[in-house]
C-alpha cells in the first residue's frame, strides 16, 4: 500500500490556513436540533479525531460539512474560504472527500466501476492505477460486484473511491467498524499516509485509541455539543471517560 505518490498540496493552498474552520454550527433532522453551537479547526495536513459516544451528533456534522444536511446556524470554511450553504458536489470539488458509515460503496457495480464513477473525464485508467497502488488487493477484484466482496475489501473501496479524488480534506465516518484487526491496521496506515502525503483528516472511530494515536487534536461531542477539546496525546482514559458521561472538560 503506497498513496505516497498522490494527495499533493496544492500550489494556492496555504498550510497557515485551516483545512476547515467550523463556528457555531448547528443542525439537525426537521424540528429535531442535533448539533448546538459547533466549533472545530482542523489544520492543513494534520488530522483531528472526533469522539463521543453514540448519538452524540458526529455522523451528523460530517453529514453537514459534506453538504447533505442543511445548517440551522454557523458557517465553515475550507482553506480560508467560506463554503456554508454549497451543495454536496461543489464541496467535492473543491477537495472534499467524505468516507460515511456502512462502507458507502455500490453495491451492485464492479470495483471498477466504482472507482471510474469517482474519477473525472479521462482520468479512469490513472484513478484504478491509485486505487491498486494504495489497496494491492483491488487490482485482483476489479470486475467482481462490490457487494460481494468482504466487509473489509468494501472499505478498501470505499476508502480508495473517496482518493481517488486528490483530496484536500478527507471525512471518515467509522472506518473500523466491523472489520478484522488485521485489515483496520490496513486502514489507519492508509489514513496515516494521507495526512503524510498533505491532506487533512476529521476522523471519527469506534476505537478511540486508534484515532487518537493518529490524531495531534481532539474534540469530544456529546449531546450535540463539544465538551472537551484539546491535545490528543493528553486526552487520557479518566478525561474521555468524563465527557462521554457529560462532563465538560
Amino acid at each position: 500500500m503506497n498513496p505516497s505518490t498522490t494527495a499533493e498540496t496544492p500550489s494556492d493552498v496555504r498550510t497557515d490556513v485551516p483545512a476547515l474552520m467550523v463556528e457555531e454550527l448547528s443542525a439537525g433532522y426537521g424540528s429535531t436540533t442535533v448539533l448546538r453551537d459547533v466549533s472545530l479547526t482542523v489544520p492543513s495536513g494534520g488530522a483531528v479525531a472526533l469522539l463521543g459516544p453514540n448519538g452524540a451528533g458526529k455522523s451528523t456534522l460530517l453529514a453537514a460539512l459534506s453538504g447533505l444536511l442543511p445548517l440551522t446556524g454557523g458557517r465553515f470554511a475550507m482553506h480560508g474560504e467560506d463554503v456554508t450553504g454549497r451543495p454536496a458536489h461543489q464541496l467535492a470539488a473543491a477537495g472534499l472527500s467524505h468516507i460515511p458509515e456502512g462502507r458507502g460503496v455500490f453495491r451492485g457495480l464492479t470495483v471498477r466501476e466504482n472507482l471510474v464513477m469517482q474519477a473525472g473525464r479521462g482520468a479512469e485508467d490513472e484513478a484504478i492505477e491509485r486505487a491498486v497502488s494504495a489497496f494491492p488487493v483491488l487490482g485482483q477484484r476489479l470486475e467482481q460486484q462490490a457487494g460481494t466482496m468482504s466487509g473489509g475489501q468494501q472499505q478498501m473501496l470505499a476508502m480508495s473511491a473517496a482518493y481517488v479524488r486528490r483530496p484536500r480534506l478527507v471525512l471518515v465516518d467509522e472506518a473500523s467498524l466491523g472489520l478484522a484487526p488485521l485489515v483496520v491496521d490496513e486502514i489507519f496506515s492508509f489514513l496515516g499516509q494521507l495526512v503524510a502525503d498533505g491532506a487533512a483528516l476529521l476522523l471519527v472511530d469506534q476505537f478511540a485509541a486508534r484515532a487518537l494515536n493518529l490524531a495531534s487534536y481532539a474534540y469530544v461531542l456529546n449531546r450535540g455539543r463539544v465538551v472537551h477539546h484539546g491535545s490528543a496525546a493528553d486526552l487520557d482514559e479518566t478525561t474521555l471517560a468524563r465527557a462521554y458521561l457529560g462532563g465538560e472538560s
